[in-house]
């Protein structure tokens, strides 16, 4: 007698294979959309940095200490995030759930006692998620562009420490949704730590020169040295910025 058949839905033959892939992309918004529900994450404070920066650092460049400021300043935003009173002006520190700054800021932020999340994509290196996400923050992705809209979706700030090509196509990518006005929340804060590195290595006054940009494009970004000077600027919008997208999403 013949036996039955798996159901579609449990065919991991298919799920896996290049016929399914819609399926996939769709799980990849429908899970997490689900579980930040369910964990009543609607505000995040996005870190980008390198997976290579290490805390004891002591290289020329002393890079541990983009770790060590990112971990601050984390530390701060989320205690700072726990005493809040209205609970739908609250956020969550979000990173790319692996080593280096993405480390630094869950462990800033689960020093502080609060959730934290990581969104963790699936590549053959560098990539593992750290001890300090909550567990049930923690996610995997196959996709880079679904990751990108969770790391957007629900941002209220972006806060991009020196790092390499994944730092970079990030970086470029939320800026350029900012100029073209894609981002709805248009005024979102964008903080670079460490003017000194990113004029060095990015010279934006070159491409407004040539044309490339235009002048008003360098008000996208904001420059900052240290871990209380992106606290103290961050505190004063934050909770503005979260009011303001509060009461679109009433009047919708």
């Amino acid at each position: 007698m013949i036996s039955k058949a798996p159901k579609a839905y449990n065919n991991r033959e298919f799920l896996n294979s290049r016929d399914a892939r819609t399926v996939r992309i769709l799980c990849e918004y429908l899970e997490p959309e689900k579980r930040l529900q369910d964990h009543e994450v609607t505000n995040t404070v996005v870190f980008f940095g390198s997976a290579r920066t290490e805390p004891a650092s002591h290289d020329r460049h002393n890079t541990g200490r983009y770790y060590l400021a990112a971990e601050e300043l984390a530390f701060r935003l989320a205690e700072w995030s726990n005493g809040i009173s209205q609970k739908d002006h609250r956020f969550h520190i979000c990173t790319g759930g692996g080593p280096g700054i993405m480390e630094a800021a869950n462990r800033g932020a689960n020093r502080a006692g609060a959730q934290t999340i990581g969104y963790n994509i699936s590549l053959p290196f560098e990539q593992f998620p750290n001890n300090y996400i909550t567990p049930a923050l923690n996610f995997e992705f196959h996709y880079f562009f679904m990751r990108k809209l969770w790391f957007l979706y629900h941002a209220k700030a972006l806060i991009v420490f020196p790092g390499g090509m994944g730092t970079m196509d990030e970086l470029f990518e939320v800026l350029t949704l900012k100029q073209t006005k894609k981002l709805e929340k248009s005024n979102i804060p964008i903080l670079l730590y460490d003017r000194e590195f990113w004029e060095k290595f990015i010279n934006f006054d070159m491409l407004v020169d040539y044309g490339f940009i235009s002048p008003e494009d360098l008000k996208l970004f904001r420059y900052f040295s240290t871990p209380e000077e992106g606290f103290t600027y961050l505190k004063k919008r934050l909770e503005k910025l979260i009011d303001d997208i509060n009461d679109m999403i009433d009047d919708d």
